[in-house]
């Protein structure tokens, strides 16, 4: 006998916060990035480096974000061999288009 498999509890709820977690992390990428920014204006004395941090958060949230992309794109790689999506990759969807009268 072929054992089914079982899905835990809790996954859609960590897919969720999983999900909802990059918007946190841009947030907080940011305001590290700031914070050290400001600290290296208070110990250089210079105000041009807080724009270090600055840029090194934002840097640091595309990061993110990219990550974030090539997981879901991972995630979703096998659907292009599916022969329910199939159709629709090869020549698209057409049940929208009102041209075509």
């Amino acid at each position: 006998m072929s054992e089914e498999y079982k899905k835990p509890k809790h996954q859609d709820k960590i897919v969720a916060l999983d999900n909802a977690s990059l918007g946190i992390s841009i947030v907080a990428a940011i305001l590290m990035g700031v914070a050290i920014g400001y600290g290296l204006k208070v110990w250089t004395g210079q105000a041009w480096t807080l724009w270090i941090g600055v840029v090194l958060g934002i840097l640091s949230a595309l990061l993110n974000v990219y990550k974030a992309y090539k997981r879901v794109q991972k995630a979703f790689e096998g659907m292009e061999n599916d022969p329910r999506y199939a159709h629709r990759a090869k020549y698209g969807d057409k049940s929208y288009d009102d041209d075509e009268d």
